[in-house]
């Protein structure tokens, strides 16, 4: 069994022009991996692709979730899944920090 507070959780910072975000690596397993993202006031994503598919579920903030061809403003309380091989890209459009969980197959990294 595994227990932690995620602020003890040393961030991956992303800060230039691919991205603006933090991320931590919460839980890695042989199957998953589970990551908590933090996006500062205007912080981003890539808007990318991969051959996993995602589950996503919102914490706090206002997310815009940018697919290929749809786009949904997620908030608190709000999921997602995003198919393998499907551009998307998350994008922190409110007026406070945002955070997600976000949970990939192992063979995704982290």
């Amino acid at each position: 069994m595994k227990v932690g507070y995620w602020e003890d959780v040393t961030p991956i910072v992303y800060d230039d022009e691919s991205a603006r975000a933090l991320k931590r690596v919460l839980i890695k397993t042989e199957n998953y991996v589970m990551r908590l993202f933090t996006l500062p006031v205007g912080g981003f994503t890539p808007y990318h692709s991969h051959d996993w598919e995602h589950g996503v579920f919102v914490l706090e903030g206002k997310i815009k979730l940018r697919g290929e061809n749809e786009e949904h403003i997620l908030k608190e309380g709000n999921f997602a899944f995003v198919p393998p091989n499907e551009m998307h890209g998350f994008e922190n459009i409110g007026d406070s920090e945002a955070r997600f969980i976000c949970v990939i197959p192992s063979k995704g990294g982290e």
